[in-house]
């Protein structure tokens, strides 16, 4: 069947989906938001995962009330007899199970495929990158709150949306952070469309160029009416530009740039609108946030607002309060004169060079975690001039062990719990202990969330533990 016919049969799936028998991979958030969806609807559902009952169970992965059958803890079942396959962003497009659904002609549709579809005709802003999306995100959307009657904010940053997302009134505006994988599957792109840079990530799962692939998509279904708001420090990003039909805004870090956007201009923030109008937004110095990386989070977001027409005012009110994400450079406390700081969210190198950058004084890193096969060279480097030691732990512990030893003190320990416990003896007054594992959690913990909450928790067990301040 061709790509139209099956797009066409899974319209008319959509439009009526009683009694279909539908399957849905995957127990994830995504899965259980899909799955509940499906039986408002009065499909048949049927789950499938690969993870056990046991991790499923403690991941809090439950199957949603009316699922006629789950099947765990093997391969993914195949989707012959499924009038719909529906699956979360954790199940690629390369996956055998999707190409025999291809074969066979069954329409398969994501969470954020359905979530897009079923927003029109609100208008969607959509976030993507490497990184700093999640901020980025979370700035538009509380500008978007201060702005707006009504706003939804979520995708990969925060609860599931397709339960709220019809009964949300037309005007609202809906701010999606967008993850790569959930690009696989999309079919259309937000009216404003958003990407913060590329950098090298997830070369375990994808290559290089597949993965650039990906990130342009957001844009790939944009009109003249869209607009992309593009980073033009980032060679890669910027050169999403060409041949797009929206209108371009750019983003800079180092200056002025021409046509609409925003850029940092010596100490202050600076927008021009579509109309030519030169607005400066606020200080730099005045940014809750720590680091250049946030300072570039701050200039995209003020350019995405500025782009959805929100006031000046609500931009810098929101820029100069807002003081971050759990697990983005937290400070979880002090102990004895050393400041610990939360950075789990930091799975590649490039996010942990960023965060190192962000501190003037000596750094003991914890780094570790599963490897996505990412270059180490410049974190070699930025390790060297910055820390005092790098405790390496997990499952990569051991490959950052001897990329850091020749320039940095370095200790290998087999867990998190032994790195707290040697930070702490290494560690001197007036230094940050800092996790920012340049890797994956998935060694020992279900996402870096868990990883940063089992971090905090060891570090208020040390003797001597002040909390930070709220």
């Amino acid at each position: 069947m061709s790509s139209t016919n099956t797009r066409t049969a899974m319209e008319h799936l959509l439009a009526d989906l009683r009694a279909r028998p539908v399957v849905v991979y995957s127990l994830g958030v995504e899965g259980r938001d899909l799955a509940r969806w499906l039986l408002a609807r009065g499909a048949r559902v049927t789950m499938s995962d690969t993870r056990t009952a046991e991790q499923l169970a403690a991941a809090g992965a439950f199957p949603p009330p009316g699922v006629e059958r789950t099947v765990v803890g093997q391969p993914f079942i195949e989707p012959d007899g499924f009038a719909l396959v529906a699956v979360s962003q954790s199940v690629l497009r390369s996956d055998p199970v999707i190409a025999r659904a291809r074969s066979l002609g069954i329409p398969v549709v994501s969470q954020m495929q359905l979530l897009l579809r079923l927003a029109t005709p609100r208008r969607v802003i959509g976030i993507t990158g490497s990184s700093g999306k999640s901020t980025t995100t979370a700035l538009v959307g509380e500008i978007a709150r201060r702005s707006r009657p009504a706003v939804l904010v979520g995708g990969n940053l925060g609860e599931p949306l397709l339960e709220r997302i019809e009964t949300a009134p037309l005007q609202a505006d809906v701010v999606l952070e967008i993850s790569h994988t959930q690009l696989q599957y999309t079919d259309r792109s937000p009216a404003i469309a958003a990407v913060t840079n590329v950098t090298p990530n997830h070369l375990d799962q994808f290559t290089w160029d597949e993965y650039v692939d990906l990130k342009r998509r957001i844009t790939a279904y944009q009109s003249a009416e869209d607009i992309a708001v593009l980073n033009a420090d980032d060679p890669v990003t910027s050169g999403f530009a060409a041949g797009l039909p929206s209108t371009v805004w750019r983003v800079s870090t180092r200056g002025a740039i021409p046509g609409p956007g925003a850029w940092r201009e010596y100490d202050a923030i600076a927008v021009r609108s579509a109309d030519g109008r030169v607005e400066r937004v606020l200080p730099v110095h005045a940014l809750r946030l720590r680091g250049e990386h946030n300072v570039a989070n701050a200039v995209t977001a003020a350019a995405i607002a500025a782009a959805a027409g929100y006031p000046t005012e609500a931009i810098a009110e929101v820029l100069a309060s807002f003081r971050g994400l759990p697990h983005r450079l937290q400070v979880v406390g002090t102990v004895r004169g050393v400041r610990y700081v939360d950075d789990s969210i930091a799975t590649t190198p490039e996010r942990t060079i960023a965060a190192l950058r962000s501190f003037e004084e000596p750094i003991v890193l914890l780094l570790g975690g599963r490897e996505k096969h990412l270059p180490l060279e410049r974190l070699r480097e930025e390790a060297g001039a910055r820390c005092r030691a790098a405790v390496c732990f997990g499952e990569a512990g051991p490959l950052f062990a001897e990329a850091l030893q020749d320039t940095v003190r370095t200790v290998l320990v087999p867990d998190l719990a032994s790195a707290v416990e040697r930070a702490a003896a290494l560690a001197r007054p007036g230094d940050t202990v800092l996790l920012s594992p340049a890797a994956t959690s998935f060694d020992a913990y279900p996402n870096f969330a868990a990883r940063g909450e089992a971090f905090a928790a060891l570090v208020r067990t040390l003797p001597g533990f002040e909390e930070a301040e709220a």
